[in-house]
């Protein structure tokens, strides 16, 4: 089950049904979608989606997909779940236009290292950044994530595939919100 985890700012807690409207929107933004890597979806697509966040994954505890909150107002996505892009566990963030630039990101990422490190044991996450997403590629050339390699895919777009230690990152012990105040 998806735990709710807390940094100094932020809640993840797993999506309620009440949260659609706010993924639909995140999820139907043009900017976003680049970002992420994907075209832009049809908004029943978007929502048929978020159903199966709450029928299917949640249900079969397939992996961790959260709802990003900062003083009650959605701000964003996250997940850590394991792909066939990466051999491992990859994390997934995105943010609301609103949240950019306010250090969201950073507090985001390092508490979900601090999860993926603590609690899923896990030695190393990856992440897939855009090759042109100049501001997801300098936070992660910040924390200490490491170019694995380029992705390029049939249309010619690239994506980075960036890996993190995590224990390179947290100390055992240490809570999550002390973890994302650095």
């Amino acid at each position: 089950m998806t735990p709710i985890l807390r940094t100094d700012r932020l809640i993840l807690s797993p999506y309620r049904p009440e949260d659609e409207d706010v993924f639909v929107a995140l999820l139907g933004d043009e900017e976003v979608c680049r970002w992420m890597g994907q075209e832009r979806s049809p908004e029943e697509e978007i929502r048929a989606v978020f159903k199966a966040i709450l029928n299917e994954i949640y249900t079969k505890n397939l992996f961790d997909v959260w709802a990003v909150w900062a003083e009650g107002v959605y701000v964003g996505h996250a997940e850590i779940k394991k792909t066939g892009n990466v051999d491992g566990y990859e994390m997934v963030a995105a943010l609301v236009k609103d949240s950019r630039g306010r250090g969201v990101g950073n507090e985001l990422v390092r508490g979900l290292l601090h999860y993926a490190a603590h609690t899923l044991k896990l030695n190393e996450v990856y992440g897939m950044v855009g090759a042109e997403n100049a501001a997801s590629l300098a936070l992660g050339k910040k924390l200490g994530f490491a170019h694995v390699r380029d992705v390029v895919a049939d249309d010619g777009t690239v994506t980075k595939m960036l890996v993190m230690p995590t224990g390179n990152t947290v100390e055992t012990g240490t809570d999550p919100a002390t973890v994302a105040a650095r």
